[in-house]
């Protein structure tokens, strides 16, 4: 049985991550022109780069991109696309911030920062991006707000798309103690079956505000799309923006 790792996910679905995760054009434009704005001209930093979906249209807006992935089939992804060479990226795990140079901006979209597994590396990638930090940077974190409502029993199973020709589900399983969710996408399609493991480590925003003290950061703004409405009780997702304290 094979053990779940930092490269697991992105490595089984890097060839249909693009086809499952279909993210609007409209809200992918609005996240590169709010982080180039919060760049300020200067250099940025991905973590979990995967294929390029929000860094590739940031470096058409002049801003210079690098970029961290564990799964090196996510990157080989994101090299066939046109710009995707011209993007430095280091392999190895997001939250180590493995690379020499400091950064206007630092950014994880898309509930990537949950991918790192337990509270101690969660902690230790504020550190991390904190001393990658250029004076006056930005560290933006985009994640879900837990709703622990979905789950019965410590379970939740819900289908994301039924067709003619297949269906598509996820299996979670909860672990209240860890804060983990553990699931599987499922996709039944023209007489096969593929499953897609995916586990996070989930993290209340103020949770993440102390993560954010404990570096030396401090919250600045909290926004509920990328359009920056302000962040309300009942929203069920945030960007949240932080700074040197």
């Amino acid at each position: 049985m094979r053990t779940y790792d930092e490269t697991t996910y992105g490595d089984l679905i890097a060839e249909q991550y693009d086809r499952i995760n279909r993210i609007s054009p409209q809200q992918t434009q609005a996240a590169a022109d709010a982080l180039a704005e919060l760049a300020k001209n200067g250099p940025a930093l991905e973590l979990g780069i995967g294929t390029g979906r929000v860094a590739l249209p940031l470096r058409e807006k002049g801003i210079a991109v690098h970029g961290i992935d564990a799964s090196s089939l996510m990157i080989e992804e994101l090299r066939k696309k046109p710009g995707g060479d011209a993007i430095p990226v280091t392999v190895g795990n997001f939250g180590d911030v493995a690379v020499e140079e400091k950064f206007s901006l630092i950014y994880v979209v898309f509930n990537t920062f949950f991918a790192l597994l337990t509270q101690e590396e969660q902690v230790q990638c504020f550190a991390n991006v904190a001393s990658h930090l250029l004076a006056g940077g930005v560290f933006v974190i985009e994640a879900f707000v837990p709703d622990l409502s979905r789950f019965t029993r410590n379970q939740n199973m819900v289908a994301t798309n039924v067709g003619v020709d297949g269906v598509r589900f996820d299996v979670s399983m909860y672990d209240p103690m860890h804060q983990r969710v553990d699931s599987q996408h499922v996709i039944i399609a023209n007489g096969s079956i593929q499953t897609y493991p995916v586990q996070l480590r989930y993290a209340w925003p103020s949770e993440l505000d102390l993560m954010a003290q404990l570096a030396g950061l401090k919250l600045c703004e909290r926004w509920s799309n990328w359009q920056r409405s302000p962040f309300a009780s009942g929203d069920g997702a945030h960007i949240s923006l932080y700074q040197q304290a």
